[in-house]
This record gives C-alpha cells, structure tokens and sequence, in this order.
C-alpha cells in the first residue's frame, strides 16, 4: 500500500464508522392524525402515551372527531352523516370531549404543544400531543369559538369531516357551498392570525383551491391518499377521499405538508408498502411536503399501523432502501414539526 493509499483508508474507516452510526441513531416519529378512544370512561385502545414510547414518536396529533356523535358507517359508503345536531350540541360534544382529552394527558404526564418551543422539545425527544378537531362542526355560526379552542389548547384545526357543517364542503356528500362559505374564509384568516395550523383533509377540491387563496401560512392534508384520477363524491367513501395529485402539489407549492393514512385498501398489504408510499409521494411532491398521517384507530381492521412502534418498521424499510437519513426524519417528523413551527406561535 503505497502512502496516498494509506492516507485515504485513513480517512475512510472514520467516515464509513460515522455513517454506520448515523444510520443506527435512532429516529424520532411524528403523527398527523391519530385517535385515542374511550369506552364508559376506560381506554378503548392503547393508551397514547404507551404507545408514543413504544413508536419513539415525540409529535404526536390527537385527533378529536368533532361530529362523532352524528355519524355512522353505511355498507359500501363508509361513513355518512345519521343525524343532525341541534343548536350548540356541537360545541358541548366539543368542550366535554376535549377536556377528557386533557385530564388524560395529565393522568399519563404528556405535555402539549402549545408554541413553537414545544415543536423544538419533540424534536429533542421530549414526547409532546398536538390538540387537534376532526371536523370544526363547533363553531356553527360564531368565529368566536375558533379563539375559544385556541384557549384549550387546540394547534391543529381540520374544517370539515364527514357531516354538513357551516365551514365548507367534504368529499364524500353532494356539495352545497361551492368550496369554502364566507365563515369559512374568515375561519382560515383566524387561525392564522391566532397561530392554529389548518387542515385541508376531507375537504372538496374547490375548498382547497379557495383555502389555499385565503390563508397567509402553509396548511396540510393530514391523512388520506393522493391520485392522478378524479375523485368524486358518489364514490364509496375511501376513492372519494383520494387527493388530487394537482391539489396535492398545490398544498405542497405554499410550502404546506400532505400526510399519507396506512388504510390497506389503498397501501398495499404491509408496512413495507406503506414506507415505499410515503417516498414514492415525496418523489412527487418533494422530501420537505410529505408526512405520517396514519390516522391510527380511524381505520378499524383496514389498517397497516396499530401502534405508533409500527412506525419504526417503517423507518427500518427506509433505512434498507438506503433512503439518506436527512430524508427519513423530514418524513418521519421534521416536515410536521417544520409547518407547524411556521404556523404556530
């Protein structure tokens, strides 16, 4: 070996040692839409803080379902619309259930994020819960509301989800409000002047082109699919909720953030076809736009993920397609963290 050979296998074993353990550091998770349960006050699934520790996931979106009580799955539809709320039984269902959610985060010492120091916490490993509503049927007709949710803690806001509301139109019913409706619009000003990050999930194609015209900061898709077709909203319920691939680089374009779900019917049959989904979107829409959103416990029997540790497989099947670790922890954790640094204060 003569001494330029020497010198460059010098410099070669502390490099490839530093690569290998970059590559064994592990990754920390976060989740953009997840469900926590109950039932006669006992959990119903695994409590949320077991699982983020067995996930390793630091950033974590509980999702509240904000017309849980008015819907229900119909055979070859999903989930529809049974029933009508009267006057203010939206915004009950809304404070009582939140504030279950919260006693629950103080019984299993889980903090939430309420600043951007928070989203800086996670990231250092620190497990922290977004306070997120599915579906701000709450508000009915009061933009007051939007600060009161504020107040709870609530950082994540989804508008609509799969009951009529006074917001805007969903994808899975006959629209009625051509897009977003004025108090939606201002819903949008509102939780950008408070610092909330707004949801475009369930929405109609026309309410993302009219959102993504109104707000000042970068929003998400939290959970779902995204497809070169046309979805419509006659179709059975998981088709009719696909993303457009234009609204989808729409929502990335403002520097916003599109989460896929693990429902199996549209995966593929593990979490390796999970992993290859998630990069294959990221190829799309590129590695800064792109996240988790399970939507772990909404899917029922259809899902790839049943813990948060799944999530770690995931990362393992990246790691195997020797996908660059900058890239594995922007889809991982950072593009969620990232957008809601930016949206939060």
């Amino acid at each position: 070996m003569n001494r330029r050979q020497l010198v460059k296998s010098g410099f070669a074993l502390p490099l490839a040692w530093m690569m290998r353990a970059q590559a064994d550091e592990p990754v920390l998770v976060g989740d953009m839409h997840t469900h926590f349960f109950f039932r006669d006050g006992q959990h119903k699934t695994t409590p949320i803080a077991e699982t983020m520790t067995g996930g390793k996931a630091t950033l974590v979106a509980w999702a509240l379902s904000g017309d849980a009580l008015w819907i229900g799955e119909q055979k070859g539809r999903g989930f529809v619309q049974t029933s009508v709320p009267k006057p203010g039984e939206t915004f009950g269902w809304f404070q009582r259930e939140l504030q279950r959610i919260r006693r629950q985060l103080v019984r299993q010492n889980l903090k939430l994020v309420r600043s951007g120091r928070d989203v800086e916490a996670a990231l250092a490993g620190e497990p922290h819960v977004v306070l997120a509503v599915e579906g701000a049927n709450f508000i009915e007709g009061d933009i007051g509301r939007v600060k009161v949710a504020y107040d709870l803690g609530v950082r994540h806001l989804q508008l609509v989800h799969y009951s009529r509301n006074t917001l805007g139109d969903f994808q899975t019913e006959k629209p009625e409000h051509g897009g977003l409706t004025d108090l939606g619009q201002e819903v949008v000003r509102e939780c950008n002047r408070l610092g909330i990050l707004v949801d475009l999930a369930h929405a109609t194609r026309e309410c993302v082109t009219q959102a993504l015209a109104v707000s000042r900061a970068p929003m998400v898709w939290s959970h779902g699919s995204v497809t070169a077709g046309n979805p419509h909203w006659s179709m059975i319920g998981w088709k009719a909720r696909l993303l457009r691939l234009a609204d989808a680089k729409a929502i990335a374009g403002k520097g916003g953030v599109v989460g896929v779900w693990a429902l199996r019917q549209d995966i593929g049959k593990d979490l390796d076809s999970y992993a290859d989904r998630l990069a294959a979107l990221a190829d799309q829409l590129g590695d800064d736009h792109v996240a988790i959103g399970s939507d772990l416990n909404g899917l029922g029997p259809h899902s790839l993920v049943n813990e948060l540790a799944d999530l770690q497989v995931v990362i393992g099947h990246w790691r195997k397609r020797r996908l660059a670790s900058a890239r594995i922890r922007k889809l991982a954790i950072g593009n969620y963290a990232r957008v809601l640094r930016e949206t939060i204060r």
